[in-house]
């Protein structure tokens, strides 16, 4: 048998094909695709090592994503611009190119220390494109031996590189959903975070400024109560209503702050942090059932703001004493559900925020934390049935 690609006996082809299809059916992941089919490549074509190119997200440069040993140390370290070098003009052209020789004195030819071209005699390189998909990337083969590659050779190594082409370009579309879910993950972080630094220095401001000037504001009040006399019987009655007031504005604004900030979450977690939430919402008498669902700290905090928030509405809008609160996991989600058994409304077909019945009760906030953090809110009501709010996100 001849050492040569066009003299490949007809087993060793078909050997080949189903060893891509297999790695290209294990997973969507690049970098595990290209390692797997590199040395499938060199059985097949008898080359001593193999090199799969692929264009970055960018269009514009190529990056090593897989390579037979022992060069597989330098994948993801090797890139190159389009156009620039060998692989480079493949790719801006389109066209193979076969180097049998002095492969140096090519001006298209350019050198990495690190993949010892030094070493290797002749090469073959050739897009990996196909119709559906477009140029992917570049594949090459290298030889220690002068070879010849003929026309057949590049045929094979061109239908490959087509065959190739498909599960390249879906591990690329991959690769790029996954990074736009990490940034859009990142997003999320960044503002649910600013959110609550905002919220911390309304806090601070409240605490430091308003609050102190209320019980500054409340001893010169009693301050004067005390200084005067039965005879300014109407003064003392005007300073009563006005220690009554500043004491009713204390207890606003320290409500305000504990709405603001909920520091229980770094302490106790989400599920005991709801269930202090439930036991502090005064009238209310809330069961709660939670159990420990681990979550991002950005998770925890939108799903806890959800809570706070339909808490407050069973007490501004239910016309009822009694709520439940539940966490938990069921198969890939985290529930919470907030219910009570009050007046309810008309939920049917009607959107967050459409009207102050169906989505002025603070559901177009919930909606978008929910939303905000992969996850969706559904509310179920009905006149004198009672209301279930609950938000569903992604397990981790």
């Amino acid at each position: 048998m001849s050492h040569g690609l066009g003299f490949a006996d007809l087993e060793r082809e078909n050997a080949l094909l189903v060893g891509i299809i297999e790695a290209s059916s294990t997973g969507p992941e690049l970098t595990a695709l290209a390692a797997k089919v590199a040395p499938l490549i060199v059985t097949a074509t008898s080359a001593d090592v193999c090199f799969v190119h692929v264009l970055d997200d960018t269009d514009r440069s190529l990056t090593l994503a897989g390579a037979t040993a022992p060069f597989d140390a330098q994948v993801g370290k090797v890139r190159l611009p389009l156009g620039e070098g060998v692989t480079g003009w493949v790719a801006g052209h389109g066209e193979p190119v076969v180097l049998v020789e002095n492969k140096e004195r090519d001006p298209r030819y350019r050198y990495f220390p690190e993949l010892r071209g030094e070493d290797y005699t002749s090469m073959a390189s050739v897009p990996m494109a196909s119709k559906p998909s477009g140029l992917v990337g570049v594949l090459n083969v290298h030889t220690r031996a002068r070879r010849e590659f003929t026309d057949r050779d590049v045929r094979l190594l061109t239908s490959i590189g087509s065959l190739l082409a498909g599960a390249v370009h879906q591990a690329r579309l991959h690769r790029r959903l996954a990074a736009r879910e990490r940034a859009h993950e990142r997003f999320t972080e960044q503002v649910i975070g600013a959110q609550e630094v905002e919220r911390q220095r309304l806090a601070a401001d409240i605490h430091d400024g308003i609050m102190q000037r209320l019980v500054s504001l409340r001893l010169h009040l009693d301050a004067a109560g005390a200084a005067l006399t039965e005879q300014t019987e109407f003064a003392a009655m005007q300073l009563a209503r006005a220690r009554t007031l500043a004491d009713l504005t204390f207890d606003e604004a320290r409500a305000a702050i504990n709405g603001l900030r909920p520091p229980v979450l770094d302490d106790l977690g989400l599920a005991d942090s709801l269930a202090s939430l439930a036991r502090s919402v005064d009238p209310l008498e809330v069961v709660v059932d939670v159990e420990d669902c681990p979550l991002p700290e950005h998770a925890e905090i939108a799903l806890y703001r959800i809570a706070q928030e339909a808490l407050q509405n069973v007490i501004k809008h239910a016309g009822t004493r009694s709520a439940g609160l539940r966490l938990h996991r069921e198969d890939d989600e985290i529930r919470l559900s907030i219910t009570d058994n009050g007046r309810g409304f008309h939920r049917e077909g009607r959107s967050f925020g459409e009207d102050p019945a169906a989505g002025g009760y603070g559901m177009t906030s919930m909606a978008e934390r929910a939303e905000l953090i992969g996850g969706h809110l559904e509310v179920v009501s009905r006149p004198g049935q009672g209301t279930t709010v609950t938000a569903r996100v992604p397990a981790p």
